[in-house]
This record gives C-alpha cells, sequence and structure tokens, in this order.
C-alpha cells in the first residue's frame, strides 16, 4: 500500500512541474518584482531602519513566496508540490545552518578563552596598517586554498582580521572586502572546495582543466584586487602607533595573552587540512577553547558569572561582553554566541523558502529559458549565462542553484556555439559562486555578515574580486581572448 502511495506521488509530482512550465515571463518575474520593490522600500524609504520589526526581510521573503505560491495555484501547481521542494531545499541546509550554530558558539568561547584577544594583540604587532589589507586578502587566499571553504576562511582567520582591523582604526567594511575577496579567490581555485568541483561536473569538463582555464580570468581579477588594497592601504587614515600602544596595553591587562592560546586554532586548522567534516573541527575548536578558559582566563569568568561553566555557557549559547580600560575594544570583545546567528538563520531559512517556491512553480525555469533564447551571440551566450547565474543568486538565494540550473540550461548552447565545456563551468565560477556573498539575503550573504558583524552593504564595494570577476569573464568573451573550442569542430 504504501509503495503504491509512493508511485502515485512519483507521477503527481511531475505533471504539476509541467503545469509550471506553463507560466508566462510576466507571471514568472511577479514575486521577483513584488520582492524587489519592497527590499528597495525598506531601504530608501524606511532607512534600512526595519518597518516590519527586526526580521523586516525574512518577512519580506516569505512574502514573496506567498506571492509565488499564489501564482503556482492559478497555474495549477499543488500545495504538495511546493512543500516537498520546500523540503529538498531545507534539508540541503540543514548542515550549513548547523555550521552557522557552531560558528557562534566558536566566537563566544574564543573570545572568553582569549584566543581572539591574543590575535589581536599579536596580530597589531606583526601586521601595519601599510599592508594590512593586501596581507588580509593573502592570508585568506591562502587557508581558503588550503580548506576549500570561503565559509571556514572567515569562521577562523577572518573574524580575527576584521578585530584587528578595527583596532587598527580601519573601516570594518574594508577589512571584510579583503578577507572575502580572499576567501572567495581561494575557494574558487581549490580543488577541495564543492562549488569548484559542481562547476566542471554541471558543464561536462573535469576539475583540473576547469580550475587551469579559470586562472586565465581568475589570475587578472585577483591582481587588481590586491593593486586596489594595496593603493587604499598607502592612503588609509587609522588610529596611529601611539593608540595602538594603548590597545596592546589595554589588551594585557584583561587578559593572559600568551602564545599557547593558539594551539586551538592551529589544532582546528589542522583537523580541516586532514578533511575533518566542519561539523566536527568546529566543535572541537569550541570544547578546546572551553578548556583553555578555564585554565587561561579564570578571573574573566568569575566576573562575568555566578560560577565558570555558566559563563561559559553563556558565551556559547547565549552572549558575552568583555568591558574593557579601552573603549575601542569594548565593542570587539563582544559575542553574541549561538543565539546571535538566529537572525541569519532565520533569513537562511525563508531565502530557501522563497527560492524552493519559485523552483516548484517553474519560474525560475522560465526565466532562465528566456534568457537563453535571447543568446543569439557567442558574447550574448556568455552574457546571457552570467545574467542568469546572478538572477538566481538574488532570486534563489543560493550558490548552488546558481551553478546548477544555468549549468543544465546552458550546457548543450555552448556545445551548439562549438565552445568547450570549460567556458561554462568557467562562467558559472566567475558569476556565480563570487557573487552569491554580495547579496545580502542570499545564504553566502547572510552567513558572511553575520559571521565578520559587516553587512553586505559595508563591504559590497570593498569585495573588489567578488564584483570584478564576472565583468573580467564578459571582457574575455567579449575581445575574445582565450576562448576554447571544440576539439572535434577545429580544422
Amino acid at each position: 500500500m504504501q509503495e503504491q502511495k509512493k508511485r502515485a506521488e512519483f507521477k503527481f509530482i511531475p505533471k504539476n512541474k509541467i503545469a509550471g512550465e506553463k507560466l508566462s515571463i510576466l507571471e514568472s518575474l511577479v514575486p521577483v518584482v513584488v520582492l524587489m520593490i519592497l527590499l528597495a522600500y525598506n531601504i530608501f524609504f524606511e532607512e534600512g531602519q526595519d518597518w516590519l520589526g527586526a526580521y523586516t526581510n525574512q518577512f519580506l521573503l516569505l512574502f514573496a513566496g506567498g506571492v509565488a505560491a499564489i501564482i503556482g495555484f492559478l497555474n495549477k501547481v499543488t500545495y504538495k508540490t511546493m512543500l516537498l521542494e520546500i523540503y529538498k531545499n531545507l534539508k540541503s541546509v540543514f548542515v550549513p545552518i548547523m555550521i552557522l550554530l557552531l560558528v557562534g558558539a566558536l566566537a563566544g568561547s574564543w573570545l572568553i578563552s582569549g584566543i581572539i584577544p591574543a590575535m589581536v594583540y599579536y596580530g597589531l604587532q606583526v601586521l601595519s596598517p601599510t599592508i594590512f589589507l593586501p596581507a588580509c586578502v593573502i592570508i585568506a587566499a591562502i587557508i581558503s586554498i588550503a580548506t576549500g571553504s570561503s565559509w571556514t576562511t572567515s569562521a577562523t582567520v577572518g573574524i580575527a582580521l576584521v578585530g584587528i582591523g578595527g583596532a587598527l582604526g580601519i573601516s570594518l567594511g574594508m577589512v571584510a572586502g579583503a578577507v572575502i575577496s580572499g576567501a572567495y579567490f581561494g575557494d574558487k581555485m581549490s580543488p577541495l572546495s564543492d562549488t569548484t568541483n559542481l562547476a566542471p561536473a554541471m558543464a561536462g569538463t573535469d576539475l583540473f582543466t576547469h580550475i587551469r582555464y579559470m586562472a586565465l580570468t581568475t589570475g587578472p581579477t585577483i591582481i587588481i584586487t590586491l593593486i586596489v588594497f594595496s593603493i587604499i592601504s598607502l592612503n588609509i587614515e587609522t588610529t596611529g602607533n601611539a593608540d595602538i600602544s594603548e590597545l596592546l596595553v589595554s589588551i594585557k591587562e584583561t587578559f593572559d595573552v600568551t602564545p599557547w592560546l593558539f594551539c586551538v586554532p592551529l589544532f582546528v586548522v589542522a583537523l580541516i587540512l586532514t578533511k575533518t567534516k566542519p561539523l566536527v573541527a568546529l566543535s572541537v575548536g569550541v570544547s578546546l577553547a572551553a578548556i583553555f578558559a578555564l585554565i587561561f582566563q579564570p578571573e574573566i569568568l568569575g566576573s562575568l558569572a555566578s560560577s565558570n561553566l555558566k559563563a561559559i555557557a553563556n558565551a556559547i549559547f547565549i552572549d558575552t561582553e568583555i568591558i574593557t580600560s579601552n573603549e575601542k575594544l569594548n565593542d570587539l570583545f563582544s559575542a553574541g554566541g549561538m543565539k546571535g546567528m538566529l537572525w541569519t538563520i532565520f533569513l537562511i531559512i525563508c531565502a530557501m523558502v522563497f527560492g524552493a517556491t519559485m523552483d516548484a512553480i517553474g519560474a525560475l525555469s522560465k526565466i532562465t529559458q528566456i534568457l537563453l533564447s535571447l543568446a543569439s551571440s557567442i558574447f550574448g551566450l556568455f552574457a546571457s549565462t552570467v545574467i542568469s547565474c546572478l538572477g538566481l543568486n538574488a532570486i534563489a538565494s543560493d550558490q548552488y542553484l546558481a551553478i546548477v540550473i544555468p549549468g543544465k540550461m546552458f550546457k548543450k548552447a555552448f556545445e551548439d556555439k562549438g565552445l568547450a565545456p570549460e567556458n561554462l563551468s568557467r562562467t558559472l565560477e566567475d558569476s556565480g559562486t563570487v557573487t552569491s556573498v554580495l547579496i545580502p539575503w542570499n545564504t553566502c550573504g547572510a552567513y558572511q555578515s553575520g559571521v565578520l558583524g559587516v553587512g553586505v552593504a559595508d563591504y559590497f564595494v570593498y569585495a573588489i574580486f567578488n564584483w570584478l570577476s564576472p565583468f573580467t569573464t564578459l571582457l574575455f568573451a567579449g575581445l575574445n581572448i582565450k576562448i576554447r573550442q571544440l576539439k572535434n569542430n577545429l580544422d
């Protein structure tokens, strides 16, 4: 009986999918337009002051998803089809949500254990303002290449670099932009990265061919990024050496700063390099930090709560704030714990509900098909792919969908034009992977802003590598630079 029921559901779902594919382009765009208008209203007329409460963006995403659902009902797409798609999407972000919670716990535990203060203390003495921003790009890039994860990079060295930059008096938007630029460069070029493996799989090429071909556009982009950040660093105004000395004294007075504290982050990085699952690596990082807090920071723990264990639990699950003699450090030495990640988690959940509903009613495929029909020339094909990836990052709120859907839709079109599949895989990464972090309600944008504590609007301009990458790939296509043809098309 259960098997018959499953078969009935299997037959039923594709039927609704076909109904959804009859959507007109106007119907497909209605939820997107509604969402953009509401978001624009919140930004420009309410000045981002959350006119519907603290969770305005989440509510707007759900409202737009409701509009998409109504359009689906009018086109005979059942609620079962939409719920199934929502379930699949939410299931796909379960692990990222768990990682987010652990990142919040990591930030709190690394603060009270003295790890983050130690990073800031020693970092202030090594990283001078004149090289700080390009150094951030390089450090983040190295860690990201080694780990294959921009998320892990931001959650470890990224947090420390933002803290050091804030102590130096450098704009947090600049620092976050530099960290994100380096992290996503490494994420793109690392054979350990999931998106770097996903893009060639969708396009029909192999991993290392994809990486070598991608270096043609990625190389110039990261060089330009480093040049711009070097120029900014040379002309930036900071707090000066005197203020830095005061910060060092204040940190030393508040925390027991010792190089032994670096054992925890080094061990976590070692776990990641040995391909330990992120959930395990981060959990170990939290547990070790709690032990180190008991060993090295008993006075701080005693000042925060009635018992040391309660202080640690508050830092991990709720929040903590350590007051120092220097006001500049007070904001830096505060962390929200797991509780501080809830806003970001709710945003991801609402974004996935909206994207899943749009996919279930056939709106995403309809929009992509229209873009595909406009690709009459080779440059038009590249441009349509870029626009599709950018649009799906905004509409579906997920970088994986921004790679998978255009990869499926445009694969045959690239073949018909006689283009090697690595052209498509490179374009998917240049426009799908890296731009996801520029969308506030995208899972990547929400994650990075939540982890680094810097809003997307603040780091957008400074995430130079990320917004420059699509322009670079279009420039190469427009000037016909290194556009590889299929071998059987070559004379």
